[in-house]
């Protein structure tokens, strides 16, 4: 939280979401990475980039970094619904990077991090949604088809599948107050996390970013296993995600890198070492090559 600007961003819940490079490769993503990274007078969160960022990024394209390198794996973030095929990449992903002279730290946890949680009351997208949606629609020049979420919920042009969340963001009266609360939490929840980190004295975490295959559109029953809000939005701590495979032979399966705050480079290295090794990506058969 902090390297990018969530300026223009249409908010889900400003207090996590974060902007970030998706691309092909990992040395792509740092390309944009570079650009985009830096102080932006529109979000004042960008202060802190003055001083953190680092000059260039992609000089963090190096290969071989695995080697050496004491990474904890988190599975406590897989649930028992986890997809097998997805645990067996995970795990055939370890394998590889202990190959190329990763030190894994198993059964990587996080003590007391659950009871942080406990705190975030208030916090969440159900109470902040519906006030960020009606704030950027408001700023947006020139003016949007709608104007705020009451517009949009009245139209009913969304999946119905969505109709509950939609209805319980609008029935939201009070905008938040607890900005402080909330970012004391975060805090916790980033000081929790790096004492684990430091008694494990690893330099990096990993776990899938999925744990199943992707759900059909209006599917709000079968396993979900978002991984990547475990821990990255809850802490405002970087994150990369990259291929570590396919699952029923088409499905993209991908591993995540996470970090403390301001370690983008040292992740970087991790991803970019394993990509490198592991050579997973597969242009996707619905689109035609780059020309």
């Amino acid at each position: 939280m902090g390297l990018t600007s969530r300026s223009g961003i249409v908010p889900l819940n400003l207090m996590n979401d974060i902007a970030g490079p998706m691309a092909r490769t990992v040395a792509d993503a740092v390309k944009l990475l570079d650009v985009v990274a830096g102080y932006d007078p529109d979000d004042p969160v960008t202060e802190a980039a003055r001083t953190h960022k680092d000059a260039s990024y992609s000089a963090a394209l190096v290969g071989g970094s695995l080697k050496g390198a004491r990474i904890g794996v988190a599975r406590f973030v897989m649930p028992p619904t986890a997809d097998p095929d997805v645990v067996k990449l995970f795990n055939d992903a370890l394998a590889d990077m202990e190959k190329d002279g990763a030190i894994l730290v198993e059964n990587f946890t996080i003590p007391g991090f659950d009871s942080v949680e406990s705190l975030s009351m208030g916090c969440g997208i159900a109470e902040r949604f519906k006030f960020g949606l009606n704030d950027y629609l408001a700023s947006r020049d020139p003016a949007p088809p709608v104007k705020d979420l009451a517009e949009i919920t009245a139209s009913r042009r969304f999946h119905p599948s969505i109709e509950v969340r939609m209805r319980n963001a609008e029935a939201s009266q009070v905008r938040p107050t607890n900005d402080l609360v909330c970012r004391e939490v975060q805090q916790k929840r980033g000081d929790t996390v790096i004492k684990a980190m430091e008694e494990a004295n690893v330099s990096a975490i990993v776990y899938p970013t999925w744990d199943n295959p992707p759900r059909l559109i209006g599917d709000l029953t079968t396993p979900a296993g978002d991984n990547s809000q475990t821990l990255s939005p809850g802490t405002g701590f970087p994150a990369i995600t990259v291929p570590m495979g396919f699952v029923r032979g088409e499905f993209p399966s991908g591993m995540t890198f996470f970090g403390s705050a301001w370690s983008e480079s040292a992740l970087i290295k991790l991803a970019y070492s394993y990509e490198q090794a592991a050579n997973h990506r597969r242009p996707p058969a619905s689109t035609p090559p780059f020309k």
